[in-house]
């Protein structure tokens, strides 16, 4: 990974672009909300997986045969599995969440998956040898997000645009962001050695592919759109725009910047997603202005964020710097 002075300067262009992708879903998923949630989410994801296809096939042909082994072991299809359970009830309970409560908020509480992740670590730490406690930084952080938090839950009943803040809408986005966190953590466990697209091609599919029954269990119109119903002209642009801006753009442009880029600016970078996805809403889709507590908490809560999301990564970088140190110490030692 290059540091950011001998960071290429298309790849500032690509973060830029990424996290506006990535920040465009909320705001596009608002716009086909006649199709159930779940069903919605299970389109998203379908649609992405045929995008990433052809990637991880080319991906797979660049493999060994001991590559291939390893790819193909039950564990790696098990953390496969795990992954795209976590990532079908992140996006059934996210989507859901923008039918009942406005864009702001959902995307407020959705990414508040640094607060999660904190409140994991304080409470596992104590039993799990391999989990540190969070730091001080991280924890003053999680209160400043509480705080933001309860300030935006002040807003419940507000109206923005053609939506209303309800507390129901908003526990689903936390909800999400609860689930996303075992995306995450399954990720970081196979991308340690599985290149991009041959983790995110089956995870996706298989997120895709969990949705469908739980939508036509519970949601009663979902036989009157279809298991593929994106196909049909009113529906294929919206899902197609969603896969190539939230999907290939976004995510897979924020893996490639973190090729080049620190993932500290990454990850300081999508917590702007909030403020973003609102201003695309706006800007867009006449989403509404969100309410004063929610402006303003939203802002504290985006604060406490970045303070997590900046601790955290500061501490995982400088955990690295020391290892890299100490091996090269031990490798001197060896030589001498």
């Amino acid at each position: 990974m290059a540091n950011a002075s001998g960071t290429p300067p298309w790849v500032w262009g690509l973060l830029v672009a990424a996290v506006f992708g990535v920040s465009s879903a909320g705001a596009i998923f608002q716009q086909v909300d006649s199709v159930p949630p779940l069903l919605r989410a299970s389109w998203r994801l379908q649609l992405t997986s045929i995008i990433l296809a052809p990637l991880a096939y080319y991906q797979w042909r660049q493999l060994g045969h001991e590559e291939k082994t390893h790819y193909l072991s039950f564990r790696a299809w098990a953390l496969m599995l795990a992954s795209g359970l976590a990532l079908a009830a992140h996006f059934g309970a996210w989507v859901s969440s923008l039918d009942e409560t406005t864009l702001t908020h959902s995307l407020l509480f959705v990414t508040a998956h640094p607060l999660v992740i904190v409140l994991g670590m304080l409470v596992l730490s104590s039993f799990v040898v391999d989990i540190r406690r969070p730091l001080r930084m991280e924890m003053v952080g999680a209160l400043v997000c509480f705080i933001g938090a309860g300030l935006t839950l002040l807003d419940d009943g507000q109206q923005q645009g053609d939506q209303t803040v309800t507390f129901f809408g908003d526990a689903l986005a936390f909800l999400g962001a609860v689930f996303v966190v075992g995306y995450i953590v399954v990720g970081r466990i196979l991308r340690s050695w599985m290149p991009i697209f041959l983790y995110a091609f089956p995870v996706t599919l298989m997120g895709a592919f969990i949705l469908l029954p739980f939508s036509f269990m519970w949601e009663t119109e979902a036989a009157n759109f279809g298991i593929f119903g994106w196909l049909e002209a009113e529906y294929f642009g919206w899902f197609l725009l969603l896969a190539l801006l939230a999907g290939l753009l976004g995510h897979t442009g924020l893996n490639t910047c973190l090729r080049y880029i620190s993932p500290l600016i990454v990850s300081t970078s999508v917590t702007l997603e909030p403020l973003i996805g609102s201003m695309i809403g706006w800007a867009f889709f006449d989403t509404g202005v969100p309410g004063p507590r929610t402006l303003l908490g939203g802002l504290i809560l985006m604060g406490g964020l970045v303070l997590v999301v900046y601790t955290s990564e500061a501490a995982s970088l400088d955990n690295t710097n020391n290892q890299e140190v100490n091996s090269d110490s031990s490798q001197l030692e060896a030589t001498s």
